[in-house]
């Protein structure tokens, strides 16, 4: 379908779909998501500036547990820190953390896990723009 004035390109594409569900336990879909929320909270630091998981998870392991392994919760670079709650989070606790100090401890962890574990990290996260 090509629209004109401001529609689609030749090159776009737009596509519907409709789902259809079976009916289930409202008050038991409630619950389960209500217990993997405080699941969340509980494990992650969800109350502090973060850009959520860091690393992609190896093949049968945790990147959380790699980054833990290697002493790495806690290690600060600037105004960012490895979660102590949870290694594979990277937080601006006081708001004092730029962009370059995040890259730069992103880098420190790849490294440091490679030397000490000889597992690659793969980054979750998409970094745009330059350092500063």
């Amino acid at each position: 379908m090509t629209l004109k004035n401001g529609g689609l390109g030749a090159d776009e594409w737009f596509a519907a779909a409709w789902f259809g569900f079976e009916h289930g336990d409202g008050g038991l879909a409630r619950n389960r998501i209500r217990d993997l929320l405080q699941r969340r909270i509980a494990s992650q630091p969800l109350g502090l500036p973060n850009a959520g998981s860091v690393f992609r998870n190896p093949p049968g392991d945790h990147a959380a547990r790699l980054i833990e392994a290697c002493g790495l919760k806690g290690h600060a670079v600037g105004g960012a820190r490895v979660s102590e709650k949870h290694a594979n989070f990277i937080v601006n606790e006081h708001g004092r953390g730029s962009a370059a100090d995040i890259e730069n401890l992103i880098e420190h962890v790849r490294n440091t896990v490679l030397a000490k574990q000889g597992v690659e990290l793969v980054a979750e996260v998409r970094i745009v723009g330059e350092k500063r």
